[in-house]
């Protein structure tokens, strides 16, 4: 029997409950009793037969552990004639518009490092537009009698171009049971506390990387699972000349978290992280590395009715690459006391907000963030010491795939001189979900 295209099919009957219209849902849904899940009525089957077994479809369409800029729900569907494989493509187009007043930030992304400190009089206003961050993915599901459930998944945006519109790999890993393999979010990030938010760069102190990796995790027991991987690490120094260099990194990163879950998309999470820091002493003409580390608490929880609760709290030294505002101005490791020697600097991150759900099409939230350097006063007194975001917003779906959102973003930038900078911003996101 050949397998031909087919037309659009809305009549698929919904087995269990219809999915949630948007693709980016407006509270995370997993979904625990995979073979009890039909095929969306927003599925598009372009080829193929979704057969009896639908546990493909349930991981197809599946949130767990993706924040609320991740796509899911993918729209357009190949199915194999028994429905043993599931090939999903889906994204996102999405156009945001911005005006920055009483201080502005030269970018797209609401940067608080990159707040003029002390306030620059030439960059008070901004009128700004991007769509870059619209993007593509694919993800195929299909299950080995030996090996287990395998998962394969590429993302891409358009922001690779250094603000132009080029192609940019934003994710692609193959998951093999319970082993994955590739580009994908940190173990030391959790993207499902992550804040809800227009702008595209996200909270100063939110917790949040996409590294290369190895990462085993555990099943869920009892609503316990665990995860640990080994990591390619992403390091920037400031370095001070003719005392220091960075070289080549001779140790991955090794994150580790423990979850506790309860209900749908409640969980509370720890996660600590080593890292060991290459840098090449000039002085004294040899190779040495500091010990970096850090700790990361993190939730979502639902507080009563449509009301939760999300945020985080990380320290550690020489954690910079992993939050928002600090991973590329050089705080990985900083030159210290003795000449020659570098030293990883306490970072404080943190994250808190409320998400209220008025309706399944439309919510608000706000959310305060906090990141902080401590003992680098040796870089100079312009040094960052901390910043502040605060952000209001809310989104609605106008129909199926059809997303709104308004915001107000307000960033504060201190020196260690204590002067400082600060940045407010409007900004309306129009998106489509495919």
């Amino acid at each position: 029997m050949l397998i031909t295209m087919k037309a659009i099919k809305l009549s698929i009957p919904v087995i269990a409950s219809v999915l949630a219209a948007s693709s980016l849902n407006l509270s995370a849904q997993t979904f625990n009793d995979a073979d009890s899940v039909g095929v969306p009525q927003r599925a598009i089957i372009l080829t193929g037969n979704p057969g009896e077994n639908n546990e493909h479809i349930a991981v197809l369409y599946s949130r767990e552990g993706m924040s609320f800029d991740d796509p899911s729900a993918p729209r357009f569907l190949f199915l194999d004639r028994e429905g043993k494989v599931a090939l999903g493509i889906g994204g996102y187009v999405k156009g945001v518009a911005s005006y920055d007043f009483d201080g502005a930030i030269d970018d797209n992304g609401f940067v608080t490092n990159a707040i003029p400190v002390p306030a620059d009089p030439a960059l008070r206003n901004r009128f700004g537009a991007d769509a870059s961050h619209s993007t593509i993915f694919l993800k195929l599901v299909t299950k080995n009698s030996k090996l287990g459930r395998i998962i394969v998944y590429v993302q891409t945006n358009f922001t690779g171009d250094d603000g132009g519109y080029g192609l940019k790999l934003k994710q692609a890993y193959v998951s093999v049971g319970h082993l994955t393999a590739g580009l994908a979010r940190s173990t030391f990030a959790d993207g499902e506390s992550q804040a809800p938010t227009v702008d595209t760069q996200g909270p100063s102190g939110q917790i949040d990387a996409k590294n290369m990796l190895f990462q085993y995790k555990t099943s869920s027991w009892h609503g316990v699972s665990a995860a640990i991987s080994a990591e390619f690490p992403k390091a920037d120094y400031t370095i001070t000349a003719g005392d220091a260099e960075k070289i080549s990194q001779r140790f991955p990163d090794i994150p580790v978290y423990v979850q506790y879950s309860w209900k749908s998309g409640n969980h509370i999470r720890l996660s600590g992280i080593l890292r060991e820091l290459s840098y090449r002493d000039l002085v004294a003409g040899k190779n040495r590395f500091e010990t970096g580390w850090g700790a990361h608490f993190s939730t979502i929880a639902d507080i009563v009715g449509g009301l939760k609760f999300f945020g985080h709290v990380a320290y550690g030294k020489g954690i910079a690459h992993y939050v928002n505002d600090l991973g590329d101005i050089g705080y990985d490791l900083i030159p210290s006391d003795t000449p020659g020697k570098m030293k990883a600097p306490g970072v404080l991150a943190w994250t808190g907000g409320l998400q209220y759900n008025f309706t399944k099409d439309f919510f608000m939230s706000a959310n305060y963030s906090y990141s902080r350097v401590y003992q680098n006063e040796l870089i100079g007194e312009r040094a960052y010491k901390y910043a502040q975001y605060v952000a209001v917003n809310g989104f609605y779906n106008i129909i199926p795939d059809l997303m709104i959102g308004a915001e107000y973003v307000y960033g504060r930038r201190n020196d260690v001189d204590r002067f400082h900078g600060n940045a407010n911003r409007f900004e309306a996101m129009l998106q489509y979900s495919f």
